[in-house]
């Protein structure tokens, strides 16, 4: 595989200087990492924008105070016991559950709309044939994770180890998110139907959500070399790709998002500016999320709560990239997180993601302090960056 693009464009070099800042969402440092990744980009020749966007910042506090309130609730009913309470305690409950659906679920977010925002910033580059008839969007994010107790490394390897023939089976992550959801869903059932053993469970999950969430809340970010300053590598080394070789017929937009470890606002708020221009049967988006780990998969769908999977059409052009490009791949993986792709996905877009795992079935380090350039694997970036390559210029073929 050649790499002389690869190293014109200085990738390297653009992730060991993104890592060292500290970029939580929607902060001061998010925007020097923008900034920066657009000075690059700008010099490999791409049209860019950095454009300003709003975003809460963090999924924490929604979660929290949702289970907070359906906490407060349950306690309320179980104290209270006569009809008023327990229909107070269920309203209060199901709304904050409808909330976690939504929120959860990438839609219309109605519950942040009341909590305080501020600013983030998208990168958005132009680069490939300008006036091609194709458009290929290929998405990263530069903001960076907090750490928490909850994804503490042991915790992904507990089930390799007592169970490895069933973990070697498993074709999807844990879907750990329903625990934050589940106490309020369990406050408001139980209050319907008065059962105080069924309430105590909802307020018990909802208490554990609530601290977990603020303890994730309260811990720094992590460096993110892997999740996500991997795949703003790629970017920047695709830039220069097509600098070096010129594609004709197809539009390439390298998009670099913030927010997005805040559930993808970042994600949205570019939908919301950019999605009414780019036709539907023409645009195709490649999302690269953690693509610095050992092996590479093409993943199959994602959902904290509900499952999607991307267009099949899109998952096997991208397979088939990789196949022309002699990189392996591993298939059939899906996540219980969610990626910007999700996003897209939503608006019924032809997206598919490309990401990386360890022997875990997870991204390599993920949100703990470990995550630091020199525990990438700079081959499976390299296999990444040719894989991209070979998916957008088959489009110009």
């Amino acid at each position: 595989m050649s790499t002389s693009s690869h190293h014109a464009a200085d990738w390297r070099a653009a992730i060991l200087e993104l890592a060292a800042m500290s970029r939580p969402s929607a902060s001061a440092g998010e925007r020097r990492a923008a900034e920066a990744i657009a000075a690059r980009l700008r010099a490999l020749g791409c049209r860019v924008a950095v454009e300003e966007e709003r975003a809460h910042g963090g999924y924490w506090w929604p979660i929290g105070l949702v289970n907070g309130v359906a906490a407060g609730a349950g306690v309320f009913a179980m104290r209270r016991r006569g009809w008023p309470a327990r229909a107070l305690a269920a309203i209060a409950a199901g709304t904050g559950a409808g909330a976690l659906w939504d929120d959860l679920g990438h839609g219309r977010r109605w519950f942040r709309r009341v909590l305080p925002h501020r600013s983030t910033w998208n990168v958005v580059a132009e680069a490939g044939d300008r006036a091609g008839e194709r458009t290929v969007v290929l998405i990263s994010h530069h903001d960076a994770a907090h750490s928490g107790l909850i994804f503490h490394p042991i915790f992904p390897r507990i089930p390799l180890k007592l169970s490895p023939r069933r973990h070697a089976a498993a074709s999807r992550s844990a879907p750990l998110l329903y625990a934050v959801w589940m106490g309020p869903v369990l406050v408001c059932l139980a209050s319907v139907l008065g059962l105080r053993r069924l309430l105590a469970a909802g307020v018990a999950l909802s208490v554990g959500a609530t601290v977990a969430m603020t303890d994730i809340g309260l811990r720094p970010t992590v460096p993110g070399a892997n999740d996500n300053l991997s795949a703003v590598g790629a970017l920047i080394a695709l830039a220069g790709a097509l600098r070096e070789r010129p594609l004709d017929g197809v539009r390439v937009l390298l998009v670099s998002t913030g927010s997005e470890e805040s559930f993808s606002e970042g994600m949205q708020a570019f939908g919301r500016r950019h999605f009414a221009g780019l036709d539907r049967d023409r645009t195709e988006m490649i999302c690269l999320e953690c693509v610095g780990g050992p092996t590479l998969i093409v993943v199959e769908g994602e959902g904290m709560l509900r499952m999607r999977d991307y267009p099949a059409d899109t998952r096997e052009a991208l397979a088939q990239a990789a196949a022309d490009a002699g990189v392996p791949l591993v298939r059939g993986l899906r996540t219980t997180a969610a990626t910007d792709a999700i996003i897209p996905l939503r608006a019924g877009y032809r997206v598919a993601t490309l990401a990386s795992v360890d022997e875990t079935k997870l991204p390599m380090n993920y949100h703990w302090p470990s995550d630091v350039p020199e525990a990438l694997h700079w081959d499976t970036i390299e296999r990444a960056i040719a894989v991209c390559e070979r998916f957008v210029r088959m489009r110009g073929a």
